[in-house]
């Protein structure tokens, strides 16, 4: 992996878990390299290479995504819907932190593609904890997909 790539995308509106989740994984040593995009239209701009990010190569997706489903613009539904439905982006593994407990919510996930859900813990120790295992698996543990999975047909 090279400096400038992304192992995680992280997609959130709220400042102050976007710093909790990032204070987390720095703690852990695992925040080197981690976008925010603060909707859903941002997140789907970054991965597409779209708008702001037409120029970035597309070949060097995040390993990780973590992603809200209260977002403004688009919602984090939307935006999972869009990733597994296109080659270049599906075998990104989608893990969506929401403090949603809607059981529609996890079923539609599920349904979509979803390879986590998991609910934010109100507790600061306790959503520190979580984002550290949720980081030290995707990142550490498992295995990435290797390249020919983001490859069309």
């Amino acid at each position: 992996m090279s400096e400038g790539d992304v192992q995680i995308l992280l997609v959130e509106d709220n400042p102050r878990d976007v710093e909790l989740t990032l204070h987390a994984l720095r703690k852990e040593k695992l925040a080197n390299n981690v976008e925010v995009a603060r909707d859903g239209e941002e997140a789907l701009d970054f991965l597409f290479c779209r708008g702001k990010y037409a120029g970035r190569n597309g070949k060097n997706q995040p390993r990780l995504v973590l992603l809200d489903l209260k977002l403004p613009k688009v919602d984090g539904l939307q935006v999972l819907r869009e990733i597994k439905n296109q080659p270049s982006t599906q075998a990104i593994p989608v893990v969506i932190l929401t403090s949603s407990r809607e059981e529609k919510d996890m079923v539609s996930g599920y349904k979509l593609g979803v390879n986590a859900y998991i609910q934010k813990p109100v507790d600061f120790e306790q959503f520190r904890e979580m984002i550290k295992e949720v980081g030290l698996f995707w990142l550490v543990v498992n295995q990435p997909p290797p390249l020919a999975a983001f490859q069309p047909k």
